[in-house]
């Protein structure tokens, strides 16, 4: 599949396969519930899947100076690349962004810089100031090798169950489905992203027939409080994306309780596929939830006590 937009398709993902192989693990799906599987992404380096998308951009620019806007994950992934391949990182973050977070980057050694506003003013910022320093600009999720390494989650899925019916994929700026939904052309699954019901930016920019941005708002999955979708994503989750599902707050919080009481640690964000997938509830299919991430607050406090610049101190 190709876009006229992007021109990304299923070989875009298979090549990030090969770039990233060194730099992330291959996470297990594993049983929850009858019927539901998960996909262990918080098992991953870094704590979350968007190290896959974070080193698929930082290998294939080859930059030494890199800016980027994050709710957290994006610029703790890039802080840990930082650290092994020596390029300097500079995070913007959204007023309200998650202080556990912030505080484990900038423990990794990257620099910080906290701007008022939400997350599309993050984004400006952050592009303003990668083009005032000449420094690569890396999106957590708006580009297209970001987009193919967020991918390579829906190609393990379907290498390891080939036979799934269903995938229900968290969705925030929609790298992570996007990437999905490439992995899944031409084969005979349904893929599902789901939204926190504070922010159903992709819901309504479908129904509009065109990206809407929305206010910022204060779900609990604060890595999911992107207002818009990415130019990139969007026309490949329009093409592909079989249904979107929007859950409460309430409902994340059972999820991400579950998780916990099953032996997964999950931060709210992480839960929110398996939100989607316990109130779809769909009888007799075989569902994946992608398990997004792992970097609840007292994972990201060991993190930040365990990190290099901490035991150098």
């Amino acid at each position: 599949m190709t876009t006229a937009v992007t021109q990304l398709g299923p070989s875009d993902v298979h090549s990030a396969a090969g770039r990233i192989a060194g730099h992330v693990r291959r996470t297990p799906v594993l049983p929850l519930l009858p019927g539901v599987l998960i996909k262990a992404e918080n098992r991953q380096h870094s704590g979350s899947f968007k190290l896959r998308g974070a080193a698929n951009a930082v290998l294939a620019l080859g930059a030494d100076r890199i800016v980027t806007g994050s709710s957290g994950n994006h610029g703790i992934a890039l802080a840990r690349l930082a650290g092994t391949l020596g390029f300097r990182l500079t995070v913007v973050l959204a007023a309200g962004a998650n202080p556990a977070k912030a505080a484990l980057i900038q423990a990794l050694g990257a620099r910080t810089l906290t701007v008022p506003g939400g997350v599309a003013e993050r984004e400006v910022r952050a592009r303003d100031l990668a083009q005032e320093t000449g420094a690569a600009f890396v999106p957590s999720s708006d580009h297209p090798l970001i987009v193919a390494g967020q991918g390579t989650v829906g190609s393990e899925i379907l290498a390891d169950v080939p036979d799934i019916d269903t995938v229900y994929v968290p969705t925030g700026g929609g790298g992570l489905l996007a990437g999905v939904c490439l992995a899944a052309y031409g084969r005979p699954v349904r893929v599902v992203g789901v939204e926190p019901a504070a922010t159903p930016r992709y819901a309504r920019s479908l129904a509009a027939g065109r990206p809407l941005r929305l206010p910022p708002s204060a779900t609990v999955a604060d890595g999911l409080r992107g207002q818009q979708p990415g130019l990139v994503p969007y026309p490949i989750i329009r093409d592909r994306v079989d249904d979107l599902v929007a859950v409460a707050d309430s409902e994340i919080l059972a999820a991400t309780a579950l998780l916990g009481r099953c032996g997964v640690e999950a931060e709210p964000s992480g839960a929110v596929a398996l939100a989607g997938a316990l109130r779809a509830g769909r009888r007799g299919d075989r569902a994946v939830a992608v398990v997004s991430g792992g970097n609840t607050t007292a994972a990201l406090r060991a993190a930040t006590v365990r990190s290099p610049l901490k035991e150098l101190a």
